[in-house]
């Protein structure tokens, strides 16, 4: 391609020794033209022209130290910078103006108008198994295809646009936003994603633009390490438990400046370490060498690096680069979880999701969730986290939710819990034996070798738990070399869990196991610990919590309708009579679909089915939102359907649930199949869709009320409601209401 002489071969590999040299590659795309039209001296007089020119510019810059010229393509050689923190970027500023002055002494010397200089730079990277011959062939090779690439870089206003690029990078213009990733079962914040923004102002304020660009420029590699060193510089709110996510396309991964070592400097002044990194490798580009990239990627787990596969679902090969790659999270693209609540397809594509990462202990993080409705359905399939504008927008420090979703979330989780499990982790929390912080670790030793069946113990201060030692941990830490001199005498605040898993005795087992399972893989057999308002109240295994909901599982469904998994009518008369009981008011709303067995009869019983577990959603979703956190909803069979309710708005309830159910059920019926509904005697009606009918009893229990007299007064309501075209409640209140003195 190119053939260098012995003696400037010898000139560059002297220069490679200890240094940084760099390739400039020009080709005056007009030349062969103009040879044609003159003859031969044009390109000699072009030859010879730049020749000049490189003697004029080394007196300027002594960086330059050879040329090399073959037919119309130059090769300008150069010594750069060691010191600058990127010689690709010193590379390709140099380039720029040498391009410019090239085409300035043309058109100036020899009157050559409308000359197109391509240009391409590759740094000479050496290698100990190369010869300095190959080295330069592979830096001749890269610079040819980034100029041959990126054609003619002069038409248009590309120059001016390249340059204000390369400014952008020269100053470090860009600037690093955080969007807060929420875990769905605790309700905190448990990392951020780093997202770059641009100079505001400027057609480079996108950072999809932006990176594009860079693409297209062959400065990536410049870009992508800037907005990491940008995204951890601007970590001075994360917590040692919390995560960076930082995005890389998947090209990174093989920029030889992309190493751990330079990761972990930039994360040691920031006082972080590399567990509370997350490599998030955008499934938009795709891998190509999925071998070369699982051994750069387990380099970087090796050293305590996680990473996420974003975009999933978004196309290309998500599936494959998370078979491929395994990684730690999948980050589930916006396309999949924009109105899941109100698509079925989406919500089963979600479900194998789920089902696919737990086999793998890979954690689901669902992006783009700006409705509430979204949020609750997410929370009820047992997505493990949340990103999205409803939860918190990008922003430049690193701010929490909204105290009123915070609020919201907290009761769906309880109401979540109320519903689908019967138990509280407080119910099977056991002792274990405490320690004081400054115990010395031989003390807690000595006593996990006396009593070889203990698992754990508790480290307490003043009552409440501060840190949890597991036993197998304990012992190989003290296993390793100098372990025992190390620590023998330390008190045990060195060596104990500071960040446990610490949760109220009332929280649902459910929603501490989701809880469990999100934690990192090698804390996630430890122990639950479990408090009573803040003070210690015992432990739980993970397999104590397992086998206690799979106990309640077994329960539920025998006695739960087998269709929409809701409380039977067992569960709904245990239910009725304790609020009856507890003589506060509450509100009873029963629920049934009118036409429903016309629907049945001309859609079938599969769609029928569907239809009625749509119903049962609407009813969870809209007392999720409208009612409160031990709401009740049940199903009686078929299209029946009881919602028990606290809330002060009974009727914004009733309202909620019209809406949603009206809104929804259009897309159950088909257009290509119309029809008019019949009642159950086979008379036509005036509807060609199936509604719903509430009966809304407010039950003040001042006075003796008894679940007879509550379905009697539904019985009237319903007919009445029954009688009304188009979904529709009534309601009435029953009772005395209580008189405080």
């Amino acid at each position: 391609m190119v053939g260098l002489g012995g003696e400037e071969t010898g000139l560059i590999a002297d220069r490679l020794k200890g240094r940084v040299v760099g390739l400039i590659y020009m080709d005056i795309g007009w030349m062969p033209e103009i040879s044609n039209d003159k003859g031969r001296w044009p390109v000699e007089r072009v030859r010879g022209s730049v020749e000049l020119l490189f003697g004029q510019l080394r007196m300027e810059w002594p960086s330059l130290f050879s040329l090399h010229m073959a037919g119309d393509d130059f090769f300008f050689y150069a010594e750069l910078n060691s010191a600058a923190p990127d010689a690709e970027l010193q590379l390709f500023r140099m380039g720029m103006q040498l391009r410019m002055r090239l085409k300035r002494h043309l058109t100036e010397e020899l009157r050559l108008e409308g000359l197109a200089i391509r240009l391409g730079c590759a740094p000479l990277v050496p290698s100990a198994h190369q010869q300095p011959s190959d080295t330069i062939y592979d830096a001749v090779k890269r610079a040819i295809r980034e100029a041959q690439s990126a054609g003619d870089s002069e038409s248009g206003h590309r120059v001016p646009r390249t340059e204000r690029f390369l400014a952008i990078l020269q100053e470090r213009s860009i600037q690093a936003v955080y969007q807060p990733i929420v875990s769905l079962a605790g309700g905190d914040v448990f990392g951020y994603e780093a997202l770059v923004r641009g100079p505001k102002g400027t057609d480079f304020q996108s950072p999809r633009e932006l990176f594009a660009f860079a693409e297209d420029e062959g400065l990536l590699y410049s870009l992508d390490r800037l907005a990491r060193e940008k995204a951890i510089a601007g970590c001075t709110g994360l917590e040692s438990d919390q995560r960076l996510f930082i995005n890389i396309p998947a090209d990174v991964i093989h920029d030889p400046d992309f190493t751990p070592g330079r990761t972990l400097g930039l994360l040691e002044r920031m006082g972080l370490a590399p567990h509370n990194v997350v490599f998030e490798i955008t499934e938009r580009c795709s891998i190509e060498d999925f071998s070369t990239a699982k051994k750069i990627l387990q380099h970087y787990r090796s050293q305590g690096y996680q990473i996420a596969i974003d975009d999933a679902g978004a196309g290309y090969s998500s599936l494959q680069a998370i078979a491929e790659l395994q990684p730690d999270y999948i980050k589930v693209d916006r396309s999949l979880i924009h109105n899941i609540h109100k698509d079925k397809i989406k919500e089963h594509m979600l479900e194998t999701f789920v089902a696919f990462a737990e086999k793998m202990n890979i954690r689901i993080i669902a992006e783009g969730i700006e409705l509430p409705d979204e949020l609750f359905k997410l929370m009820q399939m047992g997505i493990h986290f949340g990103q999205g504008y409803l939860l918190a927008r990008p922003s430049s420090e690193m701010a929490g939710i909204d105290d009123n979703l915070a609020r919201q979330m907290a009761d769906m989780r309880t109401r979540r819990g109320s519903m689908h499990s019967f138990m509280t982790i407080g119910t099977i929390a056991s002792q274990v034996r405490t320690f004081d912080p400054g115990t010395h670790i031989s003390e807690v030793a000595r006593y996990f070798r006396e009593y070889e069946n203990e698992l754990c113990a508790v480290v307490v201060q003043g009552g409440a738990p501060v840190g949890l030692i597991m036993r197998e941990k304990l012992f190989q830490q003290l296993a390793g070399q100098y372990g025992i001199p190390l620590y023998w005498n330390r008190p045990i605040s060195k060596l104990m869990d500071c960040n446990p898993l610490i949760v109220d005795e009332l929280v649902p087992l459910d929603q501490v196991s989701q809880m469990s399972t999100a934690r990192e893989t090698n804390n996630l057999y430890d122990y639950v610990v479990i408090t009573c308002e803040g003070a210690f109240l015992g432990t739980a295994s993970i397999r104590s919590i397992l086998e206690s909901i799979t106990k309640v599982r077994i329960e539920q469904a025998r006695i739960a309708n087998p269709l929409t998994g809701l409380p039977g009518n067992l569960q709904i008369q245990r239910e009725l009579g304790k609020r009856i009981i507890e003589s506060h008011r509450f509100s009873v709303i029963y629920a049934d679909l009118d036409f429903f067995k016309w629907y049945n009869d001309r859609y079938g019983f599969q769609k029928g089915d569907e239809l009625i577990q749509f119903t049962a959603d609407v009813l969870q979703e809209a007392s999720g939102l409208c009612g409160l956190p031990d709401d009740f909803v049940g199903h009686i069979g078929g299209d029946d359907f009881i919602v028990l309710s606290r809330t002060d708005s009974p009727y914004q309830l009733c309202e909620e649930i019209i809406r949603r159910f009206d809104s929804g059920v259009v897309v159950f019926m088909d257009p290509e199949m119309p029809g008019q509904a019949v009642d159950r005697e086979g008379r036509p009606v005036q509807t060609d869709r199936v509604n719903i009918s509430l009966s809304l009893i407010v039950c003040e229990c001042g006075s003796a009320v008894t679940a007879e007299y509550i379905s009697s007064e539904a019985a009237k309501l319903k007919k009445r409601a029954k009688a009304h075209m188009g979904s529709v409640y009534f309601g009435e209140r029953i009772g005395q209401r209580t008189v405080s003195g």
